[in-house]
Parts: structure tokens; C-alpha cells; sequence
């Protein structure tokens, strides 16, 4: 069968290609520029935009699982046309499909539920690539400039993420789930960074940033309003345990998750100078 990955460039996607390449699956990537994406050998690369559902009937035909995820575009925004997306995939005689879930849904995680197709929710936590963000703060000048330093997150691996998604893509009994994926340790920032520097071999330092001074650097460097309430709530408002290990990957994959330390060993020459 032909599984298509859309997002296949991504963060995630990229890690869903390989591993379902490395089980020996067929595998359609869909990208927005072919020309300047890289792949493994056999890969079918074909161009395609998810915010545009007519660009998408190429990369569907003969497809008979597909990853999708619900955002798109420059911005990365919600998709909107979720229904439309579905609908193309029903008929195009997809049966199987898995749906990578940003914090906010849009009208695709409805649609894939009421549809008739076997579907799988993927809901991670924190990307571990998201403290890449600190890497040019770090090569320029070993310091790391944040707000509320003493928030404990769970973290998940990229690649976690993925395997979860390709374990429901090519196995049976993951219909109808919504998978909420952490990472397997509680790391507040300061720990975080302490794992960067012993697998760099630098010192980082910390500066913790009130509310106003984090608004402000954040607004001077041109992070929107919206993106601003959305890190303060999610780091700092947020009055539930959203970061409490889950053994949910535990139990889809059979094995214990990457952790911070093996993702930072894995990329400590992104924070070398």
C-alpha cells in the first residue's frame, strides 16, 4: 500500500518518512517546493498545498492511509478546509488515517471523526526541538533569556512522535484513539539548559525574564500578541497539570521514551558556536 505523509518536510513528518521508509512502506511525501526537499531513496516526493484542497488530488490517487496534520501555510495557521480534505481522501479510497494535532483545532479532527475512516489523534506536548530556539542565543552568547524558568515540562523527541504515528499508520487496533504523547521526565528550564551544556561542553546562562521584560523582548522582536498570550498561558497560567507524564507512548510503541539528554547529545552542534 501507498501511505502518504503530508507536512513530510516537517519537524515530525520528516521523522514519519524515515521510519516508515526503514519498515519497508511505500511512501508518497507531500511538500510544497519538490525541488528543494530531501528524502530517502524511493520516496515519491509530489507537490502539493494543504490549505489548498485541489492541489491535493494528485497526492491522494492510489493512497490508502494518510498522515495529515491540521495546520498549513507560511504561518502554519489552523487549516480551514479540514471537511474538504477528508472528503477528498474518502474518495479517493483512503482507509486509514492519523491527524497530528496543533493546540488549537480546526474543523479536520471533527471531520476525520465523523467520517468513515480508521482514524488515530496524535496530541504532543512540547516538542524537544522546540529549545532549538535557544541555539543562536547560545552560540552568540551563552545566555538564554526566558520567563518562568521554574515550569516543568515533559518534552517529547520529534522522533517519538513519529514512531507513535507509524505504529498506528501500519498496525491494527489504534482506531477511534486520541493519543496524548509526553516525553518520559518533568525538566524545568534550568535543567534543560544544564543537559545542552554537558552535551556541548559549554556554559549557558540563565537570565529569568519577568512578564513585562519577556512582552517586551518578544514584541521587539516581532512575536505577535497572540503568539505572546499563548506562551504565557500554556508556561504560565495554566492551572491543571498539562505536563504530567503520560505512559501513553510506553504502551503504543512497547518502548520507553527518548529523553532530553539523547536529543540534546543529538543536536549539540546546532548550540556550538
Amino acid at each position: 500500500m501507498t501511505i502518504l505523509v503530508t507536512g513530510a518536510t516537517g519537524t515530525v513528518g520528516r521523522h514519519v518518512v524515515e521510519q516508515l521508509v526503514e519498515r519497508g512502506e511505500r511512501v508518497r511525501a507531500l511538500t510544497r517546493n519538490p525541488g528543494r526537499a530531501s528524502f530517502p531513496e524511493g520516496v515519491e516526493v509530489v507537490a502539493g498545498d494543504l490549505t489548498v484542497t485541489a492541489s491535493l488530488t494528485a497526492a491522494f490517487e492510489g493512497v490508502t492511509a494518510a498522515h495529515l496534520i491540521n495546520c498549513g501555510g507560511d504561518d502554519l495557521a489552523v487549516l480551514q478546509n479540514g471537511k474538504e480534505i477528508v472528503d477528498l481522501a474518502v474518495a479517493s479510497g483512503v482507509r486509514r488515517v492519523t491527524v497530528l494535532s496543533a493546540w488549537d483545532d480546526g474543523p479536520l479532527e471533527p471531520a476525520v471523526q465523523a467520517s468513515s475512516l480508521e482514524w488515530t489523534l496524535v496530541q504532543p506536548t512540547e516538542f524537544m526541538a522546540n529549545a532549538l530556539d535557544w541555539a543562536q542565543p547560545i552560540r552568540e552568547s551563552g545566555e538564554v533569556r526566558e520567563p518562568f524558568a521554574a515550569t516543568k515540562t515533559a518534552m517529547i523527541h520529534e522522533a517519538d512522535i513519529a514512531a507513535v504515528i507509524v505504529t498506528a499508520l501500519t498496525e491494527d487496533g489504534h482506531a477511534g484513539e486520541s493519543y496524548w504523547l509526553t516525553g518520559p521526565e518533568l525538566l524545568d528550564i534550568p535543567e534543560k539548559l544544564r543537559l545542552i551544556s554537558e552535551a556541548t561542553g559549554r556554559e549557558i546562562r540563565l537570565v529569568e525574564l519577568t512578564r513585562e521584560q519577556a512582552r517586551a523582548e518578544m514584541l521587539a522582536a516581532g512575536v505577535s500578541e497572540e503568539m505572546i498570550a499563548f506562551k504565557f498561558m500554556v508556561f504560565g497560567d495554566l492551572p491543571w497539570g498539562p505536563y504530567t507524564v503520560m505512559p501513553t507512548f510506553e504502551k503504543v510503541t512497547g518502548r520507553p521514551g527518548r529523553t532530553f539528554a539523547q536529543w540534546a547529545t543529538e543536536n549539540a552542534d546546532k548550540f556550538r558556536a
